[in-house]
């Protein structure tokens, strides 16, 4: 996957002060330089880059001696369209963070306290994932459904509590758009594993595999820090 470039990511870091977070209002004017670039902690030349791209978009307008204002038109015009996408992003990326730091335990836990129709569930559901990829059909429910099996088999209460946060995220990453041919082919690939892991119950094998999953979700959907 190529990766964005620094000033790109700048450019994303400002349009998500600006659109999805609400930081500046239409017409406000921007830090100056030294001070928006040492927040970002980038170069002067870099955070330039970043304004020529967001005043191309009509998100930001570059005034001559007087430095760089949050356009009119984020207010009148409302998100360009792309403000919903935006918050989405953002949320998707807050939501694997989570899953990142419980998923991988809840997967060890499964192993160990899952009883044999349990167990039996898992391995179920995970291959009727990749019978819908196989089938290209949309696998949004089988996977929640897979991820579901694996929450209840730890057998503690506040992880079950947890599962709309994980069903958000699996639909929110199979239905956002430009990764579904590689986020399908991790998914294959680490289902899997993480497969192999739960039939010989081991429990930290199987940690492993759900960390490289959501590993492998976090880089193809560019989800990771700046």
């Amino acid at each position: 996957m190529e990766k964005k470039s620094l000033s790109q990511r700048t450019a994303d870091q400002l349009y998500s002060r600006i659109v999805a977070e609400g930081r500046f209002s239409p017409g406000e004017k921007l830090p100056g330089e030294v001070e928006l670039a040492g927040e970002l902690g980038v170069s002067r030349a870099t955070l330039r880059e970043a304004l020529r791209t967001l005043a191309a978009q009509g998100v930001v307008e570059i005034r001559r001696g007087k430095g760089a204002f949050v356009s009119r038109e984020v207010e009148e015009r409302g998100d360009f369209g792309f403000g919903a996408l935006a918050r989405e992003r953002v949320q998707l990326r807050d939501l694997f963070e989570l899953r990142r730091i419980f998923e991988p335990e809840v997967a060890r836990l499964a192993c160990r306290r899952a009883t044999p129709e349990e167990l039996a569930e898992i391995v179920a559901r995970g291959e009727a994932v990749n019978r819908c990829i196989l089938a290209e059909e949309d696998r949004t429910q089988a996977d929640q459904d897979f991820h579901t099996a694996i929450v209840r088999a730890a057998h503690n209460e506040f992880f079950s509590r947890l599962m709309p946060v994980i069903s958000q995220a699996v639909s929110g990453a199979i239905t956002s758009g430009g990764h579904a041919r590689e986020l399908a082919e991790d998914t294959l690939r680490d289902h899997a594993l993480l497969l192999d892991f739960f039939r010989k119950r081991d429990e930290a094998g199987a940690g492993y595999a759900m960390a490289i999953h959501m590993r492998h979700a976090v880089d193809v959907m560019d989800l990771g820090e700046n």
